[in-house]
């Protein structure tokens, strides 16, 4: 199983991977989303530290069940050879109506087949007022008419 765009990356097929990157997250379906990973993927998010697709999808399982109403932008920051660096913000909604944007960076590395075999994440939450949101699409992927984070100047 091959997952294109494949390594060596050019700057086109760099963003397109990063936009279904953010398509997947964007449906907030863990089996889904976990299928992007090599089996024994290596993940940093945040403090947690997880190893392979079972482990990611149990992550995403508690990180959606806690974020409500995830809506997420992706934006490629840099690439090389078979790694991306993006930059990201998204904005939830906890279980008490407290709405946060969080604010991150990653740094992938991809498998000859286009699996990521490597996830390090970097996030800040920072709580907004819900008259402060930006992200305003229905739930799921964001519209291509939609603003990028370079438009808001996030």
């Amino acid at each position: 199983m091959t997952r294109p765009p494949l390594p060596p990356f050019d700057l086109a097929t760099a963003t397109q991977k990063a936009r279904l990157a953010e398509d997947a997250w964007n449906s907030r379906d863990p089996a889904r989303v976990s299928q992007a990973y090599t089996p024994d993927c290596r993940w940093r998010n945040r403090a947690e530290f997880v190893q392979g697709r079972a482990a990611i999808e149990a992550l995403l399982t508690r990180k959606w069940r806690r974020e409500r109403d995830y809506r997420l932008i992706k934006e490629i920051w840099g690439f090389r050879e078979n790694r991306i660096a993006v930059r990201f913000a998204y904005e939830w909604r906890d279980a008490d109506d407290g709405w946060f944007r969080s604010y991150g960076n990653e740094n992938w590395e991809f498998a000859e087949d286009g699996l990521m075999r490597r996830r390090i994440a970097s996030i800040n939450d920072a709580p907004i007022a819900e008259q402060d949101r930006l992200f305003h699409w229905p739930l799921g992927r964001r519209p291509d008419d939609h603003p990028s984070l370079s438009e808001f100047d996030l």
